[in-house]
């Protein structure tokens, strides 16, 4: 299996321009681009070394990042939300298993992106966003 983990990474370094600048031991994960003076960009993650479900749909979730595009989808939980699907999308697409943890995973980081932005000030909450609402608040979200 983990020879398939393995050319998981080179198919998406490969795929989409990635460069990874730190393989971390946490399963938690960062996604940016960088732009040179004359508009290069260098497409940058730090993510766990696949060697399991759940490190990796974190991989893929960074991958995700660029794969969607940085600012294409606003707010930012929203851009979250559509990396987390590709990742999840991307996983089974290629016989990887989605575990139970995986798919907790996704909503845990989903309610965790909402609340943020809700404490952040956002007045109007994506259609696709709302099952991941806190409990007691769907009547004062404002729903795109």
């Amino acid at each position: 299996m983990q020879k398939r983990y393995d050319q998981l990474v080179i198919d998406m370094k490969e795929a989409w321009g990635v460069k990874v600048h730190k393989w971390r031991s946490s399963t938690s994960g960062c996604a940016w681009e960088l732009r040179d003076r004359s508009g290069h960009v260098t497409r940058m993650i730090e993510s766990p070394y696949p060697r399991g479900p759940m490190s990796c749909v974190v991989f893929l979730h960074e991958i995700g990042h660029h794969a969607i595009g940085f600012g294409k989808h606003s707010p930012r939980c929203l851009e979250e939300y559509h990396a987390w699907k590709w990742a999840l999308r991307e996983m089974k697409a290629r016989g990887f298993n989605v575990t139970p943890a995986v798919e907790k995973r996704f909503s845990q980081a989903m309610r965790y992106a909402l609340s943020k932005a809700l404490r952040r000030g956002l007045k109007r909450v994506p259609d696709e966003l709302v099952e991941f609402l806190p409990p007691g608040t769907l009547h004062m979200a404002k729903i795109i």
